[in-house]
């Protein structure tokens, strides 16, 4: 076994331990925090498959922006764990039934996915075709030769998608305190500061200040 094989069945592991302990910790937060494990783990075995675009774009897309709004959206909400807890053995048999369908399509579907892929390994010239191509490069190409105008029309839906949901959301509060940008750029420097005219501080007399500490101590011995 060399050491591509041994890093696989590692990273599978980890993968496969993290996926289970997504379904099975009793904190949502710890759960989301092991689904980010098994993405950084399925990144790392895209990798070794020398497919390193989809391994940088699920870091970044998945790890980096989804998961990373999952934690926030699971910390904020606090969500009541104990309550949805009693139904869990309810629908268990049901949730397993499916999950081993979806286990034997997956495996139905990889199998026959390794021979068509140890029928082209067995191509020579394929394999020296293979070795000078770099699929980032490829994918690159084709994007923006190919496929140039359907990407940019996606970036425009995406840009008018993100315009409107900040739109949509967008409150002003009465509450809060709003200067507008306009009255800011057209301040003068009279306006910043006012001068206000004020008497001089004056020292009281001391007759008066006697007779002020005579009539508390008065009012105080009286309410003794």
């Amino acid at each position: 076994m060399d050491v591509k094989t041994g890093l696989f069945y590692a990273f599978s592991a980890v993968l496969l331990f993290a996926a289970f302990r997504v379904i099975t910790a009793r904190n949502p937060v710890h759960a989301v925090l092991f689904l980010v494990l098994s993405f950084f783990q399925a990144a790392m075995i895209w990798m070794l498959l020398k497919a390193e675009f989809l391994s940088i774009t699920l870091v970044l897309v998945y790890v980096g922006a989804v998961m990373v709004l999952f934690l926030f959206v699971v910390m904020m909400l606090d969500v009541n764990v104990d309550s949805v807890r009693p139904g869990f053995w309810k629908h268990f048999p049901l949730a397993a039934v499916v999950g081993v369908l979806i286990a034997l399509e997956m495996a139905a579907v990889l199998m026959g996915g390794f021979r068509v892929n140890e029928e082209l390994r067995s191509s020579a010239v394929l394999g020296q075709v293979t070795g000078q191509l770099s699929n980032s490069r490829e994918l690159g190409k084709l994007l923006y030769t190919q496929y140039l105008y359907p990407l940019e029309i996606a970036a425009a839906i995406l840009l008018v998608a993100m315009i409107a949901a900040i739109a949509l959301t967008l409150r002003q509060r009465k509450d809060s305190k709003y200067v507008s940008p306009y009255d800011q750029v057209r301040v003068k420097s009279k306006d910043r500061m006012i001068v206000l005219k004020m008497p001089a501080t004056q020292v009281a007399p001391i007759e008066d200040a006697a007779a002020e500490i005579g009539k508390n101590n008065a009012t105080a011995e009286k309410k003794a």
